[in-house]
């Protein structure tokens, strides 16, 4: 009897201990906190999966738009890229220090340009549209913030990238 419970409470341990482990490994997934960079941009693939290369616009032509999306419960204007994709940014990118690429970009992939030329909007927007040459390329910022999309949005008007982490966040025209 005494070898019994001896042998529950180490399964509970194990148990436990690889809950932990992959819950750990959830979170550190999610943050995309990869430093490092790969010589294509990213290591993860093209929007999910893969192999691939960053995929890169061109620099003719607008390469950001506006849409009507809900993000937490809310009806918000959002900037998307061309394919109407929600563009986010990362609170912790500092340029031309972007924290996002490597591995990261593979979930969160930047958007970037061919040319070094000013990126354009379909819409007038109150804020700024440069490029930051970092480890990602020719990277479209908007208000100094690095460009992404999400690998988790299939297609235009999703969202599922919000809040990601605690540092990802959907860019809207407002932000500063």
């Amino acid at each position: 009897m005494i070898q019994r419970k001896l042998s529950i409470s180490n399964v509970s341990r194990r148990a436990w201990c690889i809950i932990l482990m992959l819950a750990t490994l959830v979170l550190f997934l999610a943050a995309c906190g990869s430093t490092t960079s790969s010589g294509s941009g990213y290591g993860g693939g093209g929007y999910g999966g893969g192999g691939g290369t960053t995929p890169t616009a061109s620099s003719t032509g607008s390469l950001i738009k506006t849409a009507t999306a809900t993000v937490n419960g809310t009806s918000q204007t959002i900037l998307t890229n061309a394919q109407g994709l929600t563009l986010y940014y990362r609170t912790s990118d500092v340029p031309p220090s972007t924290v996002c690429s490597g591995g990261c970009a593979g979930a969160w992939p930047p958007l970037v340009v061919s040319g070094s030329g000013t990126p354009t909007s379909a819409t007038s927007l109150s804020g700024k549209l440069t490029i930051v040459a970092d480890a990602n390329g020719n990277q479209v910022e908007y208000n100094s913030h690095p460009l992404y999309t999400y690998s988790g949005d299939t297609g235009p008007g999703q969202t599922t990238g919000e809040g990601v982490g605690g540092v990802w966040h959907v860019c809207t025209p407002s932000l500063t």
